[in-house]
């Protein structure tokens, strides 16, 4: 066996050298951010890609040696553990694998084959099978067993036929063989349940359905495993699609040359022919279909995940406006607009509610109201909630500017999806005991616009309304994965330790919850942190914990001008050399970083912190505290364009990025209805991911290639070169390619309607159809 880090290196193509040096410090307790920041010198410049790829893969080579270690020992204690046997479980290299090994060995209830061996049948079943002249019925006569129950030669024949049966099911070697076979041919088929076949229209492009096993997108797989649950589809797998009439399948005859069985007219050839048969379809088939379609979930689960994730990272990681007084504006119809006012750094200065729509129509008073806004707290932005009447509330925003003399603010449509989870949270209750939950909606659409990041790790990302069957994969893994996200995000923009929130803290990295509370209790009792030092000072915050996160927090205006930049604690004698090598100072350094390009590295390395490390501070120094996230824009709405009955065939227009699919972007127009541009409409080049083109928040500006009003459907393309005529030519050209085949078959653009007004996480429609475009709705599950 080769050593895990050995393993890991090969997949990972780098060194044993840096895989070893990775684990020892996982092992102790580093974070992934902190490694792949500050441990460059350790693993050699591995990233958190690759450090997140190493610790998955640890934790599961680990769990295969446990339980490898679990069998052998197993094994052993039965007495039948050969050198051979030793040999081939110590080199299965996944579980699938070890099980297959284990399995004639494996504890298991009372079967027919186990009975027929106690009633001595057994040496019966092993004349049959290695000598094929012998006649079966003659056979078995010397093996009837009144008492055993085995009283004449067809219940003598069946015993023998369920030893090799079970024999034949158990073979690691044959289980490994048909494997491959299904997923290279084999389909996977979904029918309708006939007594449900009204029930289930939603699924009706699943009532007759087969495609490649090895092809199956994730979101059709969990489209029919979800149709499957509510017990209106049936799923199997057809491991001979194109022989529909033929009794003897391709397993069978693969599994009679695996035995060698040349079977022709021998005497025996019926009987052994029988076992096959029987082999395959009562145990080998049902066993590989439960585990084949237990497969196709996972890897549908994985890409779901990683949909999401990625989603989520573009959403985290978008432009923030940044510290500006910004008024939160929640549209509303007959409950009002909910409006907050917060200064630079997200501290509530006023609420209120206005009502300029129907039913009351208070639209002169609701200038007037937020002109005074305005001019009072001299408010440089203004973010209206993208939910019901965000347009309508947008002209009221257009006009106010319009009548305002002086500062005029930028007025910008802010996705409120996950709104309402912040204003019924625990965390929500504790920042506003006082406000109404309504109003904490309007605080949070605020601050999203200021700074994403800071204002959505206080939300269930689940609730963020980027993912894609969320609620049909694991919910641990979820969670685990988009935890991940958040953590690397955070800690790569850094976090302000005098105004970030127990939520913000809580992900940095090395704090856990009850420290990050303990660091915003310090801070409310004895103010402002002056120094990094002065962390140490906060209860449970140990030598540890100020390690792994020490760098991520950044001090501005502090004691320390490092403690404003990613310099970690631990190497500021690093700086102090530079410093006294160029007889400048910190200040200098950070202000006039031109300097910085006369270090001599070599006389400033030590046996601690070596050339990598020196060249990061530097880096570091060049821009200190620099932000990774991207220059702030803003999209453009077309004016008279509300709904999706002003849209027409032909337009273009600007747009933001809400959601990135396998099969296309969603496209976020400001009429209450995302419209979708398939992959193949993306660009003029053959793309095999979206993401290749797009991601979630970027402004992109396309042209309507269809619209239909009553089913709430709209296509878009970004080839706005393109006539209608060849949009439509591009997609008849997809549906010819096999990766695009799939996701635009048979239907148009279906749509769910867009939720009215309830700040709930985006929820589609049950429509699930066997397309990309009803398909499309997995990414507004909750």
């Amino acid at each position: 066996m080769i050593s895990i880090a050995e393993q890991i290196a090969k997949e990972l193509n780098v060194s044993p050298v840096q895989i070893n040096a990775a684990i020892t410090l996982l092992d102790d307790g580093a974070t992934v951010p902190f490694i792949a920041r500050y441990r460059k010198e350790a693993t050699q410049g591995l990233d958190d890609n690759h450090l997140r790829h190493l610790n998955q893969r640890l934790t599961y080579i680990r769990d295969l040696n446990d339980r490898r270690n679990v069998i052998l020992k197993n094994i052993e204690e039965q007495g039948k553990l050969t050198p051979a046997l030793s040999d081939a479980l110590n080199q299965a290299d996944n579980k699938t694998r070890l099980e297959d090994l284990y399995l004639p060995f494996r504890p298991k209830r009372r079967t027919k084959g186990q009975i027929a061996i106690e009633a001595g049948i057994e040496p019966l079943a092993n004349k049959l099978y290695n000598d094929w002249r012998l006649v079966p019925e003659a056979e078995a006569t010397a093996f009837i067993n009144n008492d055993a129950g085995f009283s004449d030669e067809k219940e003598v024949l069946d015993g023998a036929m369920s030893i090799l049966i079970e024999r034949f099911a158990e073979d690691a070697n044959l289980l490994q063989k048909l494997r491959n076979h299904l997923l290279k041919q084999a389909h996977l088929t979904s029918k309708v349940v006939k007594a449900k076949t009204q029930e289930a229209a939603k699924y009706k492009d699943y009532f007759e359905h087969s495609e490649r096993l090895k092809s199956v997108p994730s979101h059709r797989m969990l489209a029919m495993l979800r149709g499957r649950a509510e017990g209106f589809l049936k799923l199997a797998i057809n491991v001979d699609p194109q022989q529909e009439t033929s009794s003897y399948s391709s397993a069978e005859q693969l599994i009679t040359e695996h035995f060698n069985l040349r079977l022709t007219g021998q005497a025996c050839a019926e009987f052994l022919t029988k076992v096959v048969h029987n082999a395959w379809k009562t145990k080998l088939s049902v066993s590989l279909e439960t585990e084949l379609i237990g497969n196709l979930r996972e890897q549908a689960e994985v890409e779901a995940i990683k949909v999401f994730s990625t989603n989520l990272s573009d959403l985290l990681m978008a432009a923030p406006a940044g510290p500006k007084v910004t008024l939160g504006l929640d549209p509303g119809l007959r409950t009002g607009c909910k409006i907050a006012v917060v200064d630079a750094t997200g501290k509530l200065l006023h609420t209120t509610t206005i009502f300029p729509h129907a039913p009351q129509n208070h639209w002169d008073k609701s200038v007037r109201t937020l002109t005074n806004l305005c001019q009072q707290h001299k408010v440089e932005l203004i973010a209206i909630g993208n939910g019901t009447a965000s347009r309508e509330s947008d002209k009221l925003a257009a006009e106010v500017i319009t009548s305002l003399d002086k500062l005029k603010p930028n007025k910008v449509i802010v996705s409120e999806a996950g709104a309402s989870v912040y204003s019924a949270s625990e965390f929500a209750a504790k920042e506003f005991p006082d406000l109404d939950v309504s109003i904490r909606g309007a605080v949070s659409i605020a601050r999203r616009l200021q700074d994403p990041l800071a204002e959505l790790v206080k939300i269930d990302p689940k609730a963020i309304g980027v993912g894609q069957y969320q609620h049909d994969v694991s919910q641990s893994q979820l969670s685990k994965t988009l935890d991940e996200v958040i953590e690397d995000c955070v800690n790569s923009v850094g976090v302000d330790l005098n105004s970030a929130s127990v939520a913000l803290l809580t992900r940095v990295s090395g704090l856990t919850k009850t420290m990050a509370h303990n660091v915003v209790d310090f801070r409310d009792e004895h103010g402002r942190f002056n120094n990094r030092q002065e962390l140490k000072k906060v209860a449970r915050l140990g030598p540890k914990a100020f390690e792994q996160a020490a760098g991520f927090l950044r001090i501005a205006n502090g004691n320390n001008p490092l403690d404003q930049s990613g310099v970690h604690p631990e190497t500021y004698p690093v700086v102090e050399k530079i410093i006294a090598q160029l007889n400048a100072s910190v200040s200098d350094l950070l202000t006039n970083s031109e300097q910085l390009s006369n270090v001599n590295i070599a006389e400033v390395v030590t046996d601690e912190f070596g050339e990598v490390t020196v060249k990061d501070i530097i880096k570091e120094l060049e821009k200190p505290g620099r932000d990774p996230r991207p220059e702030f824009k803003t999209a453009t709405f077309k004016e008279g364009v509300n709904t999706i009955n002003d849209l027409e065939v032909g337009m273009i227009l600007e747009g933001v990025i809400s959601n990135v699919a396998n099969f296309g972007a969603f496209v976020d127009l400001g009429v209450h209805q995302d419209g979708l541009v398939h992959i193949s409409s993306l660009t003029n080049k053959f793309v095999s991911d979206p993401r290749e083109v797009v991601k979630a928040g970027d402004i992109v500006k396309v042209k309507v290639t269809e619209v239909d009003p009553q089913r709430k459907r709209i296509s878009l393309t970004m080839r706005l070169d393109d006539t209608i005529e060849q949009s439509q030519a591009s997609k008849k050209q997809a549906d010819r390619k096999p990766e695009h085949k799939a996701e635009h078959r048979n239907n148009k653009p279906n749509y769910a309607k867009k939720e009215q007004r309830t700040h709930k996480p985006k929820e589609a429609n049950n429509a699930v159809m066997g397309n990309a475009f009803a398909d499309a709705f997995a990414k507004l599950k909750k």
